[in-house]
């Protein structure tokens, strides 16, 4: 108790003493500190975020209302070189006294220690300095206000700004905007010159965004001039460039309207000293020439190899590694064809999702053999990649189950395997780790690892013996991938090893979406210790020990300590119970409980062998790394063992005791699985993000199971789901995470996020997560775990908190606490807020965002 008074008191003094801080300290006599900028439109408030960002000059950031960063500053000496040498100026002997101590050399390195130099310029560098009211850059905020409300069609606008004192040094600015009535298009005309533009103008079926009765937006003259540039480069008009739209505007009587002349007029041409116009050309293609080792140490030098494909030229400059139609299945460039813009992009992607080609460039000259001047030789260089490359990495890794692991990888890429483009990846890794979760009876801090080698074949195009271009053309680039691997792990003490084998094909339908359809998807997941799953599951083997305690009957069961010996006791026990050689009877609690052990242990002990086929839909709006404004949706399908007992009973194939059919004297998994994923960001400005997530999974086993299998399952907690939870520890349902590793096989998941900036490249967050997951439709008999109508959504448990995050640029470091605020394994009325403390806190380390 003393201990933690302490640590509250120097909490209290700290915070005492940064809220003490002076906030104009800083701020010259005659100055004034900004502590608001206010935009009143028309007399009223407005939260324009785009008006808002027009200001040159805008109040000291804060956090949740404090100016953090601010008050750092103010806490720093400025000049800390000058108040060390003062001190010893005013102390006469000081300094003497001091250097017969430690030496001149060392007082003197004293003055730029971190105690007396270094944590100022921390504190400047991470704090902020006052942000001063500057007139001339009011001035030019205001200037800038005119400009975007004039530039959104208010033409008299009016503007002029006020500065009120708010306190000691401190003011708000005020800036006054009268708009008038906005301006409104009225008529509408084009004046396009060349014929050929015209036409194409006319004939162009998408909507011009300059609407007759729309409001005048500048924004909405640029994005029009940008569709029409698109349209046209994708339709011949090679030379044609933004620069040949202009706009004339008419508002001479009218009131409050405008009339738009869209002008369009002829190329210009310049010609040495002169210049001169001539319509527009539409161009096609005459020929399409590819140099499969461009190089520009090469590009001087004779071509040695050449081929004619499909009306393609294809060239070397030394022997032709490729398969012709490897190269040009990738290039929608064709001879004949309409100059485009798409193709030419298009042909681009293409090119580089190959990954054999390094930055292919495409460029076109004009064909002089065309007396009309109307064709386009299209040149493609492509740089090849080394045929072999290695590649070494060393991570230092974090997850659900391991708090620390180091890994290591070896690779190898072979590049046009089968000279039709393909790459094969064959890799080796090695990985050590931390965790305390795993049952570790020697305590070793190491005591994860896994070892595995995997091999993965791409193909640039869809592998069937049949013509998939109807159905996915070339332009969605289409990839076969062909993969097999092989691990062992050391991990929660069961230990196994794990065979995996899998034919995928990828495609992009739109730029904005993925799709993935994993024809067959084969696992095999042999447990090499099973017999170690009471020493892994102890909360499993504590209840089974102390049910034994009343109802077992043979002393063979039992240790000195009259405790179930693992293995050979427990599976004693557990056979007698189930076959009736106990006072326990069927359908009493803890014979149900003994059940459900064993139910349990055979589930997570079993070998298993899944073959499955799943399609996966991704989309997104998001643009960039930088774009916060976006939505992720994400769905995928699974169906598992289904193709397995289509064979077998087309096969007549005999069933085990059981009644399921077994492939290498293995039951195999039958289930069908479906995912949703839904992320959605919304951007505030000043770094403040507001990040939703929403999830929704179930796998229903039929047929061959009644269970789906551990690798397949879903679990709730860690840094990634509900924070206020470990990974594994919530639920199923209201069972309070009964058992070690807690699984079911459906899951619902919300999430909310507000970001913002705290200072510098430090970011904060305040969190909200709901879900937990539950047992539907499957072997297990815990009421409590199962999921049995929409009443049980009242299961769904509720954790917040708070984090904080480093941008490191390439990658976010995360640390987020967690705090139960609505657990439903406690009994209905005493859910809300029972363990929200420190106490039982959840903290998290992550890399990266958790959506």
């Amino acid at each position: 108790m003393k201990k933690n008074s302490t640590k509250i008191l120097a909490f209290i003094l700290i915070a005492i003493l940064i809220c003490a801080c002076n906030a104009v300290k800083r701020v010259p006599d005659g100055k004034s500190l900004l502590t608001k900028n206010t935009i009143l439109v028309n007399g009223k408030s407005t939260n324009d975020e785009t008006a808002s960002n027009q200001m040159y000059q805008k109040p000291n950031g804060t956090l949740l209302g404090y100016k953090l960063r601010l008050n750092l500053y103010n806490l720093a000496n400025l000049n800390p070189d000058s108040t060390y040498q003062a001190k010893f100026k005013n102390n006469p002997g000081l300094y003497e006294r001091q250097a017969k101590i430690l030496s001149a050399k060392q007082v003197d390195r004293l003055g730029q220690s971190f105690l007396y130099k270094g944590i100022h310029e921390f504190l400047k560098s991470t704090g902020e300095p006052p942000v001063i009211i500057d007139t001339t850059k009011t001035k030019k905020s205001l200037l800038r206000l005119k400009f975007y409300y004039f530039n959104n069609g208010y033409f008299n606008v009016k503007t002029d700004y006020n500065i009120d004192s708010v306190g000691r040094k401190k003011a708000k600015v005020n800036y006054n905007i009268t708009t008038g009535p906005a301006f409104l298009l009225d008529s509408i005309r084009t004046s396009i010159m060349t014929p050929a533009l015209d036409s194409l103008y006319k004939t162009n079926k998408e909507p011009s965004l300059l609407k007759s009765g729309s409001q005048y937006k500048t924004s909405d003259f640029e994005d029009e001039k940008n569709r029409i540039t698109t349209y046209f480069r994708n339709h011949g008009a090679y030379f044609f460039q933004p620069t040949y739209v202009t706009y004339d505007i008419d508002t001479i009587g009218k009131k409050n309207k405008a009339d738009v002349n869209l002008i369009i007029n002829n190329n210009n041409i310049q010609e040495r000293d002169s210049s001169r116009t001539e319509p527009f050309k539409i161009y096609k293609i005459s020929d399409v020439n590819i140099y499969t080792d461009y190089s520009p140490a090469n590009s001087k030098t004779p071509i040695k190899d050449s081929t004619t494909y499909n009306n393609f030229n294809l060239y070397s400059y030394k022997k032709l590694k490729y398969k012709p139609r490897a190269i040009t299945d990738a290039v929608f460039i064709s001879k004949g064809s309409t100059f485009s813009d798409t193709r030419t992009t298009l042909s681009t992607r293409y090119l580089n999702n190959l990954k054999i080609f390094n930055y292919p460039s495409i460029q076109y000259e004009v064909d002089k053999r065309d007396p009309l001047g109307e064709s386009l030789i299209a040149n493609v260089f492509l740089t090849p990649r080394k045929k072999y490359s290695f590649g070494a990495t060393l991570d230092f890794t974090h997850s659900n189950i391991q708090d620390f692991g180091i890994g290591a990888s070896v690779s190898e890429t072979i590049r046009n395997v089968f000279n039709r483009a393909e790459t094969l990846e064959i890799s080796a890794r090695v990985n050590i780790g931390s965790s305390k979760d795993m049952a570790n009876p020697n305590n070793n801090f190491f005591n994860v690892s896994e070892y595995g080698l995997d091999m993965k074949l791409n193909f640039p195009r869809i592998l069937l013996p049949f013509g998939t271009e109807k159905i996915i053309p070339k332009r969605m680039i289409p990839s076969t991938s062909i993969s097999a691997g092989f691990s062992k792990q050391r991990n929660i003490g069961l230990d196994k090893e794990n065979f995996t084998g899998g034919l995928a094909y990828n495609w992009s339908p739109k730029r904005s979406n993925t799709a993935k359809l994993e024809l067959l998807n084969a696992q095999f997941v042999r447990n090499l210790n099973p017999d170690n799953y009471f020493n892994v599951y102890t909360s499993s083997y504590n209840e089974l020990n102390n049910i034994a305690s009343t109802y077992n009957t043979k002393a063979e069961n039992l240790d000195t300590s009259n405790n179930l010996i693992i293995t050979k006791g427990t599976a004693g026990f557990t056979d007698d119970v189930i076959n009736g050689r106990t006072l326990l009877t069927p359908g009493s609690p803890d014979y149900k409980q003994v059940e459900s052990i064993e139910e349990r242990r055979v589930r997570l002990t079993e070998n298993d062998f899944i073959l499955a086929t799943s399609y996966t839909f991704t989309k997104t709006t998001k643009k960039d790394l930088a774009d916060n404004t976006f939505y992720q949706f994400k769905t995928k399908i699974e169906s598992a063992g289904t193709l397995l007992t289509a064979v077998s009973n087309i096969a007549k194939l005999p069933k085990n005791i059981s009644g399921n059919y077994e492939i290498f004297n293995l039951e195999y998994s039958e289930y069908i699985k479906t995912e949703f994923d839904y992320i959605k960001h919304w951007d505030f400005g000043k770094e403040k993000v507001i990040a939703v997530r929403s999830f929704f999974g179930i796998a229903i086993p039929f047929g061959n199971s009644d269970y789906i299998p551990f690798s397949r399952s879903y679990y709730s907690g860690g840094s990634n789901d509900n924070r206020a939870w470990q990974p594994y520890s919530l639920g199923p349902g209201t069972t309070n995470a009964s058992n070690d590793f807690n699984e079911a096989n459906m899951k619902i998941a919300l999430s909310a996020e507000f970001r913002f900036k705290v200072f510098g490249d430090v970011k904060g967050a305040i969190f909200a997560d709901a879900g937990n997951i539950w047992n539907v439709l499957d072997n297990v008999i815990d009421e409590k775990a199962k999921f049995s109508g929409v009443n049980d959504l009242a299961e769904i448990a509720l954790g917040s908190g708070f984090g904080l995050r480093y941008d490191l640029s390439f990658f976010v470091i995360r640390l987020d606490l967690g705090f139960k605020t609505y657990n439903p394994a406690h009994d209905e009325g005493n859910r809300w807020f029972r363990e929200y403390n420190f106490g039982h806190s959840v903290l998290n380390f992550g890399i990266n965002y958790p959506f």
